[in-house]
């Protein structure tokens, strides 16, 4: 029986190349199959707490290449 892997927070990598401050939205973009555009207005969208989660998952999720060092 084949388990539907979905979406695991703790696969999410920060953006080298989809970014524009920290690489977060595209990170997040790579992992869900939504634009980065759309996570850009999510966060927009929700200014307060989306800047929090923001700044707190900038801090948490490692860059995309750190795993290879």
């Amino acid at each position: 029986m084949q388990q539907n892997p979905g979406f695991d927070l703790k696969r999410v990598r920060r953006s080298r190349t989809d970014r524009f401050l920290g690489g977060v939205c595209g990170g997040l973009a790579k992992e869900t199959n939504l634009p980065s555009w759309l996570w850009r207005v999510i966060f927009v969208v929700f200014f307060g707490a989306g800047l929090l989660a923001y700044l707190v998952m900038w801090y948490f999720i490692p860059d995309e290449f750190d795993n290879l060092r």
